[in-house]
């Protein structure tokens, strides 16, 4: 105790401070990090009335075929004077039915390249829309068809996406997505094989809608 309350010269302070380690410099952590990169965008504000019945039409939409025929009698006459149809085959693979009636049809009797064509983009929207929901805009970037041969009946789209979409939906951002799609000619016959009647690659570019309320708000500051 004696030794503690001996009296300490200045240079032996001195001394010490200099041998004292300096302090380690405050690191953020990644949460803080990332909210000084990425500063809280302007606010969208509260869902109008019309967000909520834009909202509710367009789950109206991929509900079922009769309440998607009666949505694209008003927004997409095409696809309700096609007949085109979609359906489930397995969660990894989709499909849509495009009937052999006379508006698919050309002057000798064979699926309209056109509609072949046109409805290749339907298709693809059809799927992608069903699978992120209506709370997203789905607009396609890039469309390639090959053509292999004449289709003299129902055309039926087989599906599959490149990427995994919920993976893409869970990351809450506007992205880019690529379908490959097998044009088939549907068999006459039970048991016969559908053929190949054409080639379709789709690049969808898929943007929240809340997005384009953000995009707005900025203009009109």
């Amino acid at each position: 105790m004696k030794m503690l309350d001996m009296p300490v010269s200045e240079d032996v302070i001195v001394e010490l401070q200099r041998e004292a380690p300096t302090p380690a410099p405050r690191v953020p952590t990644p949460l803080a990090a990332a909210a000084a990169a990425h500063p809280p965008r302007h606010d969208p504000g509260p869902r109008t009335w019309f967000d909520k019945v834009e909202a509710f039409v367009s789950r109206l939409s991929v509900r079922d075929n009769f309440w998607h025929s009666i949505c694209s009698l008003l927004w997409l006459p095409l696809a309700f004077f096609s007949g085109i149809k979609m359906k489930e085959i397995d969660p990894q693979t989709f499909a849509a039915y495009l009937p052999f009636r006379r508006f698919n049809r050309n002057w000798y009797r064979a699926m309209a390249g056109g509609a072949l064509l046109a409805n290749s983009e339907i298709a693809g929207g059809m799927y992608v829309f069903a699978a992120v929901g209506g709370d997203y805009t789905v607009v396609c970037k890039h469309l390639d068809y090959k053509f292999l041969r004449p289709c003299f009946g129902p055309a039926v789209y087989r599906m599959k996406s490149r990427e995994n979409i919920k993976e893409l939906v869970a990351g809450k951002g506007e992205f880019n997505i690529t379908l490959d799609l097998d044009v088939l000619q549907q068999g006459f016959r039970p048991g016969e094989r559908d053929k190949r009647v054409g080639q379709c690659v789709a690049t969808f570019h898929v943007t929240p809608k809340v997005q384009h309320k953000r995009k707005a708000a900025r203009k009109s500051r």
